[in-house]
């Protein structure tokens, strides 16, 4: 008995406290997630079982939990990005309805299983990094100040289901020349050591997923109308409604505001938007957006005595970490700094963003 295969064990009952703490929750956004978390720990028991007692049944369970994996992560991602179409969906059904039948035929037709599996693994890792390669604005359900960490974890996300392709081809092949001699260690290192950390990743970006709202609801019917009645709109007009949003109508104190949502509040397809405030700034949505959140909270570190962590939630930042480092990149000091360098009531900047941070095109 390998010292190693107590180890899926281990990893499978610190992924199921996490699965029922998502189901507990039961939050909308989290629900993908919370399918990739339980299939994580399926696929951890199912391996400890089968090395332990290589019982037949785990056999034909163990490829099905793993080709839940990539399917469930790329679900995941897809409800954020604009990647979500409904008709692909019975592609990824596809995929493991094969695997069932390879795997329930597998005494019969000795398919090879585990390449098949390196191969969907691969295309479902390169599919999300190609989706990572997209940009921030990419995730346009994505909370703005949470667009980066989607991107970031959705290039991760796909180099590990890279990885996990390589060890399933490390294993094609320790079963095709050693007749699976080093697959128990191969299984214990190369996979499990991954699965609660790509785990937790996943459930970072189910949670940057903002939620659906009556506002977005509303506003989803006149905005399917402008993608087709509006065409190709000037980027100079495209940033100008933009501006009118932000300047006039504070959108950005809406915490949970996505690029979808503010696509859908200003009529404009989410990709325009995106394509004019790059072309005329070299900047993503977040960017820009986080541009007018600083500025305001500067006119309130000058002209308020409101505390620090009340100025963050006024502007529309959900974190104190988010916060810092974009009124850092902005300004180039600390929130702190800044109101000491600049005593109460002392004339500062307007409310409206800087010329070099506005987003309307003059």
């Amino acid at each position: 008995m390998m010292p190693s295969v107590p180890l899926p064990f281990v990893t499978a009952l610190l992924l199921v406290i996490l699965f029922v703490r998502l189901l507990w929750q039961g939050e909308a956004p989290l629900r993908s997630a919370t399918l990739f978390v339980g299939a994580c720990a399926l696929l951890s028991t199912v391996v400890g079982l089968r090395w332990t007692f290589d019982f037949q049944g785990f056999r034909f369970i163990q490829p099905i939990a793993a080709v839940l994996l990539p399917t469930t992560a790329w679900l995941t991602f897809a409800r954020l990005s604009d990647r979500n179409i409904p008709i692909l969906r019975w592609l990824h059904a596809i995929l493991i309805v094969l695997v069932v039948v390879l795997s329930a035929a597998w005494m019969q037709l000795r398919a090879p299983i585990d390449l098949i599996l390196a191969l969907i693994f691969f295309g479902y890792g390169i599919a999300l990094l190609r989706t990572s390669f997209g940009g921030e604005d990419t995730f346009g359900a994505a909370r703005l100040a949470d667009a980066p960490a989607a991107r970031n974890a959705a290039a991760f996300v796909g180099s590990t289901l890279i990885l996990n392709g390589i060890v399933d081809a490390f294993l094609a092949g320790d079963f095709g020349f050693y007749r699976g001699a080093h697959s128990a260690l191969i299984v214990a290192v190369g996979n499990m050591l991954v699965l609660p950390v790509i785990a937790y990743a996943m459930v970072r970006v189910g949670l940057s997923e903002a939620p659906a709202d009556a506002m977005e609801s509303a506003d989803q019917a006149p905005a399917e109308s402008a993608r087709s009645e509006l065409g190709e709109v000037d980027h100079a007009e495209t940033l100008e409604v933009i501006d009118r949003l932000m300047s006039k109508q504070k959108l950005f104190r809406d915490p949970d505001l996505t690029l979808n949502r503010l696509a859908r509040r200003a009529l404009i397809p989410a990709r325009q938007i995106s394509a004019a405030i790059n072309r005329v700034h070299g900047k993503n949505v977040s960017q820009v957006v986080n541009d007018y959140r600083i500025n305001e909270a500067k006119s309130l570190l000058l002209n308020t005595d409101l505390s620090i962590t009340s100025i963050i939630y006024e502007v529309g930042f959900h974190t104190k970490s988010n916060f810092n480092r974009e009124f850092l990149r902005v300004t180039g000091v600390t929130p702190s700094a800044f109101r000491e360098r600049n005593p109460l009531n002392q004339t500062s900047s307007t409310n409206s963003p800087s010329p070099e941070t506005a987003v309307s095109a003059r």
